[in-house]
């Protein structure tokens, strides 16, 4: 049968649109598969950090986690890191209560397990340094402090962190372990209150960590004692699980416990968990 020319018109017609559309779907496939791996080198992990976090970091911390802040802005453009510090226990309670916190670093893992146990930290806390307790006294020691024992000797000022402290517990410890009882003019809620009431010269002398004492170079004199091994703590670090920038905070606990962020601590005097 013959085709009028009109119809054949109309076929031939119909066929370039469909040809037209099919060609145009064709096309299309190769530009969306072009897409996706840049969007899948972003979600890989290669995309930068960004953004800004809150750090809350016990006090004994301040000058290693100042220098490890600046070191990773340094390397991570566009970062900021805010840092709040004071005693671990006081840290738990302002986050506890709200406290727009990004990361936790605790001086103990009795306080950080508070904050686990209320759900309030990501997974599970990792510990990235440790700290032992020891005697700071002035310069001149004026009471010829020498011993751990010294300390409950009449007349003898000493101040201590108080017992919810991570250096108070640990004090406490000692305190236990040795027979001893201390009868301290001060009890502070950090660790850096005790050193100042020695290097201010209000106190015979103070219980710090060996981290304190190494930092405040001159302006005070360390007396060892051996028993501080009996109180050995142990500071862990975790995500806020209320982070807003949960890809930065993990970017920077991952600092705090990579290769960099253990010679900062060790310089500082920090062990090893």
């Amino acid at each position: 049968m013959r085709i009028p020319r009109t119809r054949l018109a109309q076929v031939l017609l119909a066929g370039v649109v469909l040809a037209t559309a099919l060609g145009g779907c064709g096309t299309g496939a190769p530009a969306s598969t072009g897409g996706s791996p840049s969007a899948s080198s972003g979600a890989s992990g290669s995309a930068k950090p960004s953004g800004s976090i809150t750090v809350f970091a016990a006090a004994s911390l301040k000058a290693t986690f100042t220098r490890l802040a600046a070191d990773f802005e340094a390397k991570n453009p566009g970062t900021k890191i805010a840092l709040s510090f004071a005693g671990s226990s006081d840290l738990v309670t302002q986050i506890s209560q709200g406290a727009p916190a990004d990361v936790f670093a605790s001086a103990d893992t009795k306080n950080m397990t508070k904050l686990s146990d209320a759900s309030l930290v990501e997974g599970s806390p990792a510990g990235f340094a440790t700290n032992v307790l020891t005697i700071a006294v002035p310069p001149a020691n004026p009471a010829s402090v020498g011993s751990f024992a010294d300390l409950a000797k009449p007349g003898v000022k000493v101040v201590i962190c108080a017992s919810q402290v991570p250096c108070g517990a640990a004090t406490k410890t000692i305190e236990k372990e040795t027979g001893t009882t201390l009868k301290p003019v001060s009890e502070e809620s950090s660790v850096t209150d005790v050193l100042g009431k020695v290097t201010s010269g209000e106190a015979d002398a103070g219980l710090v960590y060996v981290t304190d004492v190494k930092a405040a170079g001159d302006k005070v004199k360390e007396v060892p004692f051996a028993e501080a091994a009996k109180a050995v703590n142990t500071y862990p670090i975790a995500a806020v699980r209320t982070s807003k920038n949960k890809e930065l905070a993990a970017a920077f606990i991952a600092a705090v416990t990579g290769p960099g962020g253990k010679k900062v601590l060790a310089d500082a005097g920090f062990g090893t968990p």
